[in-house]
This record gives C-alpha cells, sequence and structure tokens, in this order.
C-alpha cells in the first residue's frame, strides 16, 4: 500500500451552530481540524497508508484528538505527546454578503514549540513515496519553520516526493520573518507545489497582476502564474492553483489550473451554489491531487478528481472531507444531478 505522511498541526474546532454568529447561543460545536491533518484524513479514506506527524499534549483533548484520527484510518505513530496546549480555532460560518471568519488562538501549542530533535525523520519517511507540508505549520513559529524545512529536506535526499500547500495565513506570520523568507526556502525542496490565486503573492512574494476579487477569474493568468513559480523555482515539477469565483458566502464557482514543465491543463468550473462548509476544501483538493497523481499516470485526470472531490466538500460539515474515490469520479463523470441513491 502506497504510504503518504503529512506533517502539522491539528486543532481543536470550535464553530458556532448553523449560520449563528459566534457566542450569539451559548454553545459551540467541537470537532477536530487541520489543513494537513485534512490531508491525511481524505487519503485514509482513498485507501492509501496515510500517516499523520505532529505534537499534542498528554490530556483528554489530546487523546480525543488521536483517537479521531485513529477512526479514519489514520496512522498516528509518530505524533509525539507533549507540550501543554492543542492549538484552537474559532469558526463562525458566513451567508450571502456576511463572510465566514476565523480566529486563531494557537500560540504555544504543542507543534509550536516543538524542536528539530524530536521527529526522526530517517524513521518517519521509512518505507514512504510522498510527504505533504503547508505553509501554515510555518507561520506558528519560527522552530515550526525549521522543522518543516528539515523535513522537505530529508524526504527530497531520500527520493520522497514532497508537496506544499503555500496556504497564507495573514494572522499568524507574527514571530519577526515574513512568509516569503521562510516559505522560498522551504520550497526549494519541494516537488509539487498547490496554492489559491493569491497564495502565490502573499507566500512566495510575487506580484501576479490579478485580481483576486473580480467577480470571475480568467484560467489563462492562472496557467502563466503557475509557469512563472515553476520558474522561479527549478525544485519544482508541477504547481497547482485552484481558482475560486465568489459569488457570495454560499454561493462559489470553482475551478483549478495544473502546470508542469511539458504542459498545462484547465479542470473543468462547478457552479457550487448552498455551501454547507468551505473550510478544509483546499485541503481537499490537495489530498486528491495527491491521491490523483499517485493513482494516474495522466495530470489532467488527476486535477479533474482533484477538483470533483473538493467540490463535493463545499456539501459536508467540519474540516474533514468524507468523500469516497467512487462518489469523486462519479462527479468527475458528470453525474451532478445529486439524486437519490437507492
Amino acid at each position: 500500500m502506497t504510504r503518504v505522511v503529512a506533517f502539522g498541526e491539528i486543532m481543536l474546532r470550535l464553530k458556532s451552530p448553523g449560520h449563528e454568529r459566534l457566542f450569539q447561543s451559548p454553545m459551540l460545536e467541537a470537532t477536530f481540524g487541520g489543513a494537513e491533518a485534512n490531508v491525511a484524513v481524505s487519503l485514509a479514506s482513498y485507501g492509501l497508508d496515510a500517516a499523520f506527524v505532529s505534537a499534542l499534549p498528554s490530556n483528554a483533548i489530546g487523546d480525543a484528538c488521536v483517537a479521531e484520527l485513529r477512526r479514519f484510518g489514520v496512522d498516528v505513530r509518530h505524533v509525539r505527546r507533549q507540550g501543554d496546549r492543542v492549538g484552537i480555532y474559532y469558526l463562525e460560518t458566513g451567508a450571502n454578503q456576511r463572510p465566514s471568519k476565523v480566529v486563531y488562538d494557537r500560540s504555544g501549542s504543542a507543534i509550536a514549540v516543538a524542536s528539530r530533535g524530536d521527529f526522526d525523520w530517517d524513521e518517519i519517511l521509512d518505507g514512504a513515496r510522498w510527504l505533504h507540508l503547508s505553509g501554515i505549520t510555518p507561520a506558528l513559529s519560527a522552530s515550526a519553520a525549521e522543522l518543516c524545512t528539515h523535513a522537505a529536506e530529508t524526504a527530497r535526499a531520500k527520493g520522497v516526493t514532497v508537496s506544499c500547500d503555500f496556504n497564507f495565513r495573514k494572522n499568524l506570520w507574527r514571530y519577526g520573518k515574513r512568509a516569503p523568507e521562510v516559505m522560498r526556502e522551504l520550497v526549494r525542496y519541494v516537488d509539487v507545489g498547490i496554492a489559491n490565486e493569491e497564495d502565490c503573492q502573499k507566500s512566495l512574494g510575487l506580484e501576479t497582476g490579478a485580481d483576486v476579487h473580480a467577480g470571475s477569474l480568467d484560467a489563462d493568468q492562472y496557467v502563466a502564474l503557475g509557469k512563472r513559480v515553476l520558474d522561479e523555482f527549478p525544485s519544482l515539477s508541477k504547481q497547482a492553483i485552484t481558482l475560486r469565483e465568489s459569488v457570495s458566502a454560499d454561493h462559489n464557482r470553482w475551478s483549478a489550473v495544473l502546470c508542469t514543465r511539458q504542459a498545462s491543463h484547465v479542470s473543468r468550473r462547478y457552479d457550487i451554489a448552498n455551501i454547507v462548509d468551505r473550510v478544509g476544501t483546499g485541503d481537499s483538493f490537495a489530498a486528491g491531487l495527491i491521491h490523483g497523481m499517485l493513482s494516474h499516470s495522466d495530470d489532467a485526470r488527476a486535477l479533474e478528481f482533484a477538483v470533483a472531490a473538493s467540490c463535493l466538500k463545499h456539501s459536508i460539515p467540519g474540516d474533514f472531507n468524507r468523500v469516497t474515490v467512487a462518489e469523486a469520479e462519479s462527479l468527475m463523470g458528470g453525474d451532478a444531478s445529486g439524486r437519490v441513491q437507492r
């Protein structure tokens, strides 16, 4: 079975019920989530040997988090039980013209204070084909950034494919480094880059000239951007960019482009109305792309699988994408009716 390792932080997710404002009622829905853990859960559900590497405290919350990952079939042998706290994020789901909001409470979390010596990457990556990282964990602290770079460097030396979602989170970069200072060094060890419309600008410091707030996005513009990223970083063999056209908080159009050094591909565009939960959709795209590239030699098909799987994630509450390979492939095949299956 193909082994994929994801490294990062998993958090306690506290969400206001339905479309309520935070603390509009005295209840919050408690689940778990985080970019790299979301990818591991998706890959495990696709039948891959998915491992998640992180640090969590030895307390009841850490125990519940590990148990939840195990429930989805994720290998948690290399989750270090150390530190004092689990990171938290609060989520308020928007509606119509009111956007969703995220408030982070992650300072001093177990992974943010972990050090390079806490993880033996030679052992962790033994037998692995793929390592997945994101731009979120390096934003937590200087030590977390060093951990990510060391993991990527070790993986590349061992011939393990490295993917990185450049995710830019402006509210996390607060320890004295700008995102491009860290991310440009990390991407030197990355094979497959993943980004949304503005991550290349904010995380890598590349001026795009694209208006990400425009009513519609020109796919050709982002193909050109993907090729520019490949030119800028010789280590990269492929660059994917997701395109989200936001009509409102409830209504988006969703597609992606994938550039290699030989060709470029533009996916089908999905019109997604009545969004249930868009948090984690980028992670579901990353997982779909990894699965597609490991399962198919056809980059265009891998891209279509990733876009279909992440389209379906918009209909599922919570961070995790509870979608099967068959369901994503059915949507790829044109079955978008949503009719009851009996």
